[in-house]
């Protein structure tokens, strides 16, 4: 049996998003916790451009990058598949993978974490994004179809980490009022069997954000 190892952190969605794929495939793993603070001689040799984690080593070759992590274990490994056979679906899935991990992640990340100025800033362009989502998501089970996949994958975070960082930074991005489709579609994700036994601990993550935010504040 081919070797698979995963560096990553528990509580992140980055590492999530793999454990899910190699789940979804039905691959055996070893998952190697890292301390970002004191980051292992492996991960720093295994991804040395960057030296982040998620890292797959597969018969000791290294891959970074979620998405690109996930790409890999789809065409990989046996299995249901993660991206869509048609290649329409594809493309359509890879653009609101792009869209979630680039764009969102990133300005929400500025509205919930960010300063004065560029977190307000931030916050107007996070609701002209959440828009987007929200129309998308208008008569759609997930991102592509009825299928969770891809893309929906992409975007843990956004269906399950940012309610947790509202609760735990007090900054409400979203509202049912103000995006109901996004929020049905967090709803039918959560509950998703692909993904709900393979959720962290709700209390957990709000308690480790909530010590962040607290850290963050404080005087220096």
């Amino acid at each position: 049996m081919a070797e698979v190892k995963l560096l990553g952190v528990s509580l992140s969605p980055f590492s999530r998003r793999v454990e899910w794929a190699l789940k979804i495939k039905g691959v055996e793993y070893e998952f190697i916790e890292e301390d970002l603070q004191n980051k292992s001689p492996l991960l720093l040799q295994s991804n040395p451009v960057h030296q982040k984690i998620p890292v797959l080593i597969h018969n000791g070759k290294p891959i970074s990058e979620s998405m690109i992590i996930l790409e890999y274990i789809d065409e990989t490994f046996e299995g249901p598949s993660i991206l869509p056979k048609d290649p329409y679906d594809r493309a359509l899935a890879r653009f609101w993978a792009n869209f979630l991990d680039v764009k969102c992640i990133t300005t929400i990340g500025k509205a919930l974490f960010g300063k004065g100025e560029e977190s307000d800033k931030a916050k107007e362009e996070s609701s002209e994004l959440l828009k987007i989502l929200d129309n998308e998501l208008k008569d759609k089970k997930f991102f592509v179809g009825d299928n969770f996949g891809f893309a929906d994958i992409a975007a843990n975070l956004m269906a399950f980490w940012l309610g947790i960082l509202e609760e735990a930074s007090g900054v409400i991005l979203v509202t049912s009022e103000k995006f109901p489709n996004f929020c049905a579609w967090k709803d039918e994700y959560i509950n998703c069997s692909q993904v709900k036994k393979y959720l962290p601990s709700r209390d957990v993550l709000l308690a480790h954000f909530q010590t962040r935010f607290q850290t963050a504040a404080a005087p220096k």
